[in-house]
């Protein structure tokens, strides 16, 4: 098993999505806070120090870091909507898993910040028409990004950090 890419690497969308598929996505948005609650609460301390992989963050930082980027993603959905193509600024997540609060925040409130994230973000992308998705955001690194293709990153992400838990904690 890669446990880099537990669940296999993203595979980007190169069309517009279906509405199955985007309601598959967005369901799968709106379940991943409790799939998250769930295995965490799973976790013993030793499993939140224990990284998931030789190199690769504990579970402590991934579980602080799913918020941070699903945040991050939320607001970028919100520049696409009310902006022509904006260019966003992406972050350094790297730096942020070696912030203080990383280490000294208890799981749960990053567990209740995506849990009302997703509330939020769910709400927004039910009440989206389908052109909305074809809006776009321009990452620097990664170009122009439909909201279409975001939809299906951010589907993935929280599964991929899930699957990184699991390898800690077991399924």
């Amino acid at each position: 098993m890669d446990r880099q890419f537990p669940i296999g690497k993203f595979q980007r969308p190169t069309a517009p999505l279906d509405a199955a598929t985007r309601t598959g996505f967005i369901d799968d948005l709106e379940r991943m806070p409790g799939d998250l609650r769930t295995i965490v609460g799973r976790a013993t301390e030793g499993h939140l120090q224990t990284p998931y992989r030789p190199g690769g963050w504990t579970v402590r930082q991934v579980v602080h870091h799913v918020p941070e980027s699903h945040m991050n993603a939320y607001v970028r959905f919100k520049l696409a909507l009310t902006e022509n193509a904006p260019t966003i600024k992406p972050y350094k997540e790297d730096r942020w898993s070696e912030l203080p609060d990383v280490g000294i925040a208890p799981p749960a409130y990053s567990l209740d910040l995506v849990e009302a994230i997703h509330k939020r973000w769910v709400v927004l992308l039910r009440a989206m028409a389908a052109a909305d998705f074809q809006k776009t955001y321009v990452h620097p690194d990664l170009g122009v990004t439909p909201l279409d293709a975001a939809l299906a990153l951010y589907a993935w992400h929280g599964k991929h950090h899930i699957g990184h838990i699991k390898l800690v904690v077991g399924a």
